[in-house]
């Protein structure tokens, strides 16, 4: 740490299996004069004290906790019937809604310029066998596509609910396969929005630690790969069965095994991307990458300044990204389509004195607006050089 090399560093992130460890490197950064830090923390008796406390006396930047935030996303899910991945900007005003588009919906074999959309959305990217699409209006919507609503919370429920997804029913019970640190964090978010909520793992100490977490809820010391069991328990109640273990390859088993047996939506927790496409092809309804939303949190710190938020889709090949415009932006001041944006980039959003706006290419930004943005990744710094730099 007191090396000239160290010395020179910008960001030290510290994620070591002890949060010890990585509060302790984050202080030492801090006094040998390394500017910024990241610690993983895990331990709930350091992530119960508030964010800023932490930050104040232990001189950590951003706390990241892979584990809460996954439990968030899923929390998110849960609660938003017929989407595969829900994204929220510009503190909840925006929001990003992806959902598999259905042989029966009325945007089946429709082209863009041909599909009647509430005015505050837009179809902001389609994936379609592997490959991503920045849509213009002569693109057209097939059956099994997935597509990426953008727009205000409130309309996309609107969109929702006539999309005919292949998943739509609210959840009123779910069922958690895993009493980890992801899964105690997940069961009391999904009790407080009114959810019965059952838990199995066959470690006792992991099942003492939720039954402290929860007030109603339902935790069994068991396999969760037992049929017998699972039968038993009623796994064909469940409107969504999520599988929060570490071993990814256990998860995946114990999600077919509760779709075999006729549960509803299936959730699974992963830390390696490569399983992802993996998972969705055998029938896996939601698969969720710990690494990669934690890398949307670190990135979006590294850009931090103008850069907002950043989150990573579809295995971290696009990234969608809010970014403040500062005074001086070439962006600012002309229309849209003048301002010479770079290529792969479609601006989605943008957020003017609390109201979302819906942009086309007579819109002209300006300082001070958050807009959001969809890029391909490997061209996303140059979309935020060009949105951050000057005339």
């Amino acid at each position: 740490m007191r090396s000239r090399d160290a010395s020179k560093s910008d960001l030290l992130v510290a994620v070591t299996a002890m949060d010890e460890v990585n509060i302790i490197a984050c202080m030492l950064a801090k006094k040998n004069g390394i500017p910024h830090t990241i610690a993983r923390i895990r331990d709930p008796k350091f992530l119960s004290e508030p964010v800023d406390y932490i930050k104040e006396n232990f001189d950590i930047d951003l706390v990241l906790s892979p584990e809460l935030i996954t439990a968030r996303e899923i929390s998110r899910l849960v609660m938003t019937p017929s989407a595969i991945n829900v994204e929220d900007f510009a503190k909840g005003r925006v929001r990003l809604l992806e959902m598999k588009l259905s042989p029966r919906s009325p945007f089946a074999h429709k082209e863009l310029k041909d599909i009647t959309l509430p005015p505050s959305v837009l179809i902001a990217l389609i994936l379609r066998d592997h490959h991503m699409i920045i849509p213009h209006g002569s693109d057209r919507l097939l059956p099994l596509d997935n597509v990426y609503f953008l727009g205000n919370p409130e309309s996309l429920a609107e969109i929702s609910s006539h999309s005919h997804a292949k998943y739509q029913r609210r959840t009123k019970k779910a069922l958690i396969i895993g009493a980890g640190r992801t899964g105690q964090a997940l069961a009391p978010m999904l009790e407080k929005q009114g959810i019965s909520v059952k838990v199995i793992d066959n470690n006792e100490d992991h099942c003492q630690q939720m039954v402290e977490r929860l007030k109603k809820g339902m935790v069994l010391c068991g396999d969760g790969t037992d049929m017998d069991m699972l039968t038993q328990e009623g796994v064909s109640e469940a409107d969504t069965v999520i599988c929060t273990t570490k071993d990814e390859r256990l998860n995946l088993m114990m999600a077919l095994l509760a779709k075999h047996l006729g549960a509803g939506q299936t959730m699974v927790r992963v830390t390696r991307t490569e399983y992802i496409a993996l998972m969705q092809q055998v029938g896996i309804d939601i698969v969720l990458s710990t690494r990669l939303l934690a890398a949307g949190e670190v990135l979006a710190f590294v850009r931090s300044g103008s850069v907002v938020s950043v989150s990573l889709l579809e295995g971290a090949r696009a990234e969608a990204l809010e970014i403040v415009i500062p005074e001086g932006s070439k962006a600012a001041g002309k229309p849209l389509m003048k301002a010479n944006l770079p290529k792969s980039c479609l601006v989605g959003a943008y957020v003017r004195d609390g109201r979302v706006y819906i942009p086309d290419g007579h819109s002209v930004l300006a300082a001070g607006d958050s807009v959001i943005l969809i890029a391909e990744a490997d061209r996303a710094q140059d979309v935020i050089s060009y949105f951050k730099g000057r005339d």
